[in-house]
């Protein structure tokens, strides 16, 4: 389900994927089919991994890559979740060919 709301969504973002939701900052977004690809590939790593643990993973992956870069905005977009979800956001057919755990590729 996808939810508009502003206020969960964090600064600098234009969405979020919260399992089982998607939350977008503005309304327009739930038409753009390759930004809610994006976040449905979150959703079901977050389902993988048993949510919790995908947040634990993706927090401490994020301050591995923050040490190495030295950079917030390349450390996020070296996340291997945040990999394997830009490269196959355009891909609207990924989620169902998508091997189990195909996020340890772009670690």
């Amino acid at each position: 389900m996808i939810l508009v709301s502003k206020y969960i969504v964090p600064k600098g973002f234009t969405g979020i994927a919260l399992f089982p939701f998607v939350f977008v900052k503005h309304a327009y977004l739930k038409l753009n089919k390759v930004f809610v690809n994006h976040e449905r590939i979150h959703l079901k790593q977050q389902l993988e991994l048993l949510i919790l643990p995908f947040f634990i993973w993706y927090g401490l992956e994020f301050l591995v890559r923050y040490v190495y870069f030295k950079n917030w905005h390349e450390a996020y977009h070296n996340i291997s979740f945040e990999r394997e979800a830009y490269q196959n956001e355009n891909d609207l057919e990924y989620l169902k060919k998508r091997p189990f755990w195909n996020f340890l590729k772009y670690l």
